[in-house]
C-alpha cells in the first residue's frame, strides 16, 4: 500500500466554505467523496463513489481495496510518524498512565492480529470483544480491522442475556473479555457474565481469551466446555505478528448492537471503505482536529461514540487519542475532566451534556477548575442528549471556549448536524446543533410525507442516498434495515428524532418523536418544555414525560434535580416553572405537576430512560433497561410516579 504524509487532503478540496461544500456534495456525490477519499491509502483506489446499482441499497467506494488498521497505524509510521503517540490511557480508578506511540501500538495490534489467526480468525469472521477501558480493548479493535475480521463490541458490564443474544446474532469465532470491570466504589466481575452468556447461547464460539486485571483475576476453565479458555497475555506472548489483509471497501468492519433493543437485537453494520473516509474528512472539517493534535471523547468504546471518535477517526489522522476509565464526577471529584485535560495537552474534548450536567450539580461554580491550566484547551463539542442553553451557558462562561452541540446516531457513524469548525466555523445558537453536515440532505417531514416549511415542526429524515460511513443495512437482516429507517416515506431514511430547521437553515432537534405529546389535539415537544425547565437557575437537569390523561389525552410531568446547595422550597419551585413554562410555550402546553427528585435514570452512556419513567407513571410494568447505569434510581422513582408504590 502506498502511504499519505501529513494533513488528510480533505481541507485541500476545491469547495472551501460550508455552502459550496454542502450543494457540492449533493450535487456531485462521485467527485466530492473522491477527493475526500484521497486522504485515504487504498491497495486499490476506487474509480466511483457512489454505487446506486441497487437502490435503496446504496454503497460507496465499491470497487476499492483497503484495510483500516493500515490506515489508522501503519501508514502513519511509514510515513516517519512512529515515534508520534497515539494513545494515552488514563484510568482514574487505578491510578494507571500509560502511552503508546503508533509504532508501540502497530506492533501490539500486528502481534494480537497473529493472535487471533492462531486461533483460526480470518477475514469475515466475528469477533465479539466485551472488555473495559482499557487499552487492550483498542487493540483488539484495531488487530480484527487488521486481519479484515468483524468486531463487535458490547459495552461491558451488560447483563447475560444481553450478551448472549448479542453472540447468538453475531456468531463470532471467538469472544474477548477481560477478567474484571471498575465502577466508583464496585468490582464488576466480567468473566461470571460472560460464563452465564455462553451457557445462554445456543452459538459455540471456538475460544474465549481473558485479560487478567490484578483487581479481580478470573479463573480459567481447562474442561467441560466445549471451547478453549486462554490467558491474554500468555496468548499474546507467544503470537507472530500478522500483516494487513485488504478487503473491499464494502466488506464490514465491524457490528455494532443498538442498545436498549428487546427480542432480536439491531444489529448496524459499519464497512471499511466509506467509513474511512468519511471519519477522517469529519476529524478537520467537524472538529478542526490534525495530525499530533491530542484529541479526548469522553465515552466507552462500546457505544458509537467510542467507536467513531475513542478509536478509529482520530488514528486515521494522525492524532493522539485519550481513552479515560473513569467518570465526570466522583473519580475523584468533579475536577476530573479538568485535570485530563491539563495533564494531557488536550486541544478538544468531546463529552454527552450529561457529563457536563453532573459537574455543574456538584460544582456549580467550577472551584475545581482552578489549579488546571487549560490554556491550551480551544474547543468542546457536546452530542448524545440534547443540550439546554442553560448548560451551553454554564459551559461557555466556565471554560471560556467554544461549546459545539452536534447531533448524529448509532446508525449514521459520524455527525449528521455540525458547526463545522475546521471547514467553516459559524456562529453558535444554544439549542441546535447547527447545519446539516456535507453528505447528509435533511429535511424535515409532516405525517403525509411533506416537507415542512421552515420552522414547522415534523420528523427529522434524510433523502436517500445516505453518506459514506453511515448503515448500508443491519446484520443478516436487509429487510428489517428497510422496516426500521426507510419505510415510513419512500426514498428518506427517518431518523426517529423530531424537529425544524429555522430560516437558517439550523437543525433544531426537539427529541425522540416518542417524547411528543398530544395535549388536547395539540402535538407539543416534551423538549421544549425541558429547556424552559433547564433555563431556572436552581436546576441541575430536568426531564419531561407525557403521561395518560382523560380529559386531555395526555399531560405533560416535570422532573427536576437541584443543583448543590439550591435554596427553594417545593412549592415556590414548582410555581416558578409552572409559570416559566405558560410564559414561553403557553397555557395550552397544560403543564402543572413538578417534582423534585434526588436523580433522573440513564443509559450508561448518559441518556435519560424516559420511556421507563413514563411506562411507571401509566402503570406498565416493563422489563428495567439492560443499558441503565443504576436501576435503583428507578426504584426510588416509582412512589414520585405512581404515589402508592414502593
Amino acid at each position: 500500500m502506498g502511504h499519505t504524509e501529513g494533513k488528510p487532503r480533505n481541507q485541500e478540496l476545491d469547495v472551501a466554505r460550508y455552502e459550496d461544500a454542502h450543494r457540492s456534495s449533493l450535487s456531485d456525490p462521485d467527485g466530492f467523496w473522491l477527493r475526500a477519499a484521497e486522504a485515504i491509502d487504498w491497495e486499490r483506489a476506487p474509480t466511483r463513489a457512489l454505487d446506486a446499482t441497487r437502490p435503496p441499497f446504496y454503497r460507496w467506494f465499491s470497487d476499492g481495496r483497503l484495510n483500516t488498521c493500515h490506515n489508522a497505524l501503519d501508514r502513519h509510521i511509514d510515513a516517519g510518524h512512529g515515534d508520534r503517540t497515539a494513545l494515552i490511557h488514563d484510568s482514574a480508578y487505578t491510578g494507571e498512565r500509560c502511552s503508546f506511540t503508533y509504532a508501540e501500538l502497530r506492533d501490539e495490534a500486528a502481534r494480537f492480529a497473529g493472535a487471533l489467526r492462531g486461533l483460526g480468525v480470518g477475514a469475515g469472521d466475528r469477533v465479539v470483544i466485551y472488555m473495559p477501558m482499557v487499552p487492550q480493548a483498542v487493540v483488539a479493535m484495531l488487530a480484527c480491522a487488521r486481519l479484515g475480521a468483524i468486531h463487535s463490541v458490547v459495552f461491558g458490564g451488560f447483563a447475560p442475556k444481553e450478551l448472549a443474544a448479542r453472540i447468538d446474532d453475531a456468531g463470532p469465532k471467538v469472544v474477548l473479555s477481560a477478567s474484571c470491570g471498575i465502577e466508583p466504589g464496585r468490582i464488576i466481575e466480567y468473566k461470571p457474565i460472560v460464563d452465564e452468556a455462553l451457557a445462554l447461547a445456543a452459538h459455540r464460539p471456538d475460544a474465549v481469551v481473558v485479560l487478567q486485571r490484578e483487581q479481580s483475576r478470573a479463573d480459567l476453565r481447562k474442561d467441560h466446555v466445549p471451547w478453549v479458555e486462554l490467558d491474554w497475555d500468555e496468548l499474546t506472548a507467544g503470537a507472530e505478528p500478522a500483516d494487513c489483509v485488504p478487503v473491499a471497501a464494502t466488506d464490514p468492519l465491524y457490528v455494532l448492537y443498538t442498545s436498549g433493543t428487546t427480542g432480536r437485537p439491531k444489529g448496524v453494520v459499519r464497512d471499511n471503505g466509506g467509513h474511512a473516509v468519511a471519519l477522517a474528512w469529519s476529524m478537520s472539517a467537524i472538529y478542526d482536529i490534525g495530525p499530533g493534535d491530542v484529541w479526548w471523547t469522553a465515552s466507552d468504546v462500546g457505544w458509537v461514540v467510542g467507536h467513531s471518535y475513542i478509536v478509529y477517526a482520530p488514528l486515521l489522522i494522525g492524532a493522539t487519542t485519550v481513552l479515560y476509565e473513569g467518570k465526570p464526577v466522583g473519580t475523584p471529584d468533579a475536577g476530573a475532566f479538568w485535570r485530563v485535560i491539563a495533564e494531557h495537552g488536550v486541544k478538544a474534548l468531546f463529552t454527552a451534556p450529561t457529563a457536563l450536567r453532573a459537574v455543574k450539580k456538584v460544582d456549580p461554580g467550577a472551584g475545581l477548575l482552578a489549579g488546571h491550566d487549560l490554556s491550551g484547551f480551544r474547543t468542546l463539542f457536546l452530542a448524545g442528549e440534547r443540550l439546554d442553553p442553560e448548560t451551553y451557558q454554564w459551559a461557555t462562561d466556565t471554560l471560556g471556549v467554544p461549546v459545539v452541540d452536534h447531533w448524529w446516531q448509532t446508525e449514521t457513524g459520524w455527525p449528521v448536524a455540525a458547526n463545522l469548525r475546521g471547514l467553516e466555523p459559524m456562529p453558535i445558537k444554544p439549542g441546535s446543533p447547527t447545519v446539516p453536515v456535507p453528505g447528509y440532505d435533511v429535511r424535515i417531514l409532516d405525517e403525509t410525507g411533506k416537507e415542512t416549511e421552515r420552522g414547522g415542526e415534523g420528523a427529522i429524515c434524510i433523502k436517500l442516498p445516505l453518506p459514506p460511513g453511515t448503515l448500508p443495512t443491519l446484520w443478516g437482516d436487509d429487510q428489517r434495515f428497510v422496516d426500521s429507517y426507510l419505510s415510513r416515506f419512500e426514498g428518506y431514511y427517518l431518523s426517529g428524532d423530531g424537529g425544524y430547521l429555522d430560516e437558517d437553515g439550523y437543525l433544531f432537534v426537539m427529541g425522540r418523536m416518542d417524547d411528543v405529546i398530544n395535549v388536547a389535539g395539540h402535538r407539543l415537544s416534551t423538549g421544549s418544555m425541558e429547556a424552559v425547565l433547564a433555563a431556572h437557575p436552581a436546576v441541575a437537569e430536568c426531564a419531561v414525560i407525557g403521561v395518560k390523561d382523560r380529559l386531555k389525552g395526555q399531560v405533560p410531568r416535570g422532573l427536576v434535580v437541584l443543583k448543590a446547595g439550591a435554596d427553594i422550597g417545593p412549592e415556590q419551585l414548582r410555581d416558578e416553572l409552572v409559570a416559566a413554562v405558560r410564559s414561553e410555550i403557553g397555557p395550552v402546553a397544560a403543564f402543572k405537576d413538578v417534582d423534585i427528585v434526588a436523580g433522573l435514570p440513564k443509559t450508561r452512556s448518559g441518556k435519560i430512560l424516559r420511556k421507563s419513567m413514563r411506562s411507571i407513571a401509566e402503570g406498565r410494568e416493563e422489563p428495567v433497561p439492560s443499558t441503565i447505569e443504576d436501576a435503583s434510581v428507578l426504584d426510588a422513582l416509582r412512589p414520585v410516579l405512581r404515589p402508592g408504590t414502593d
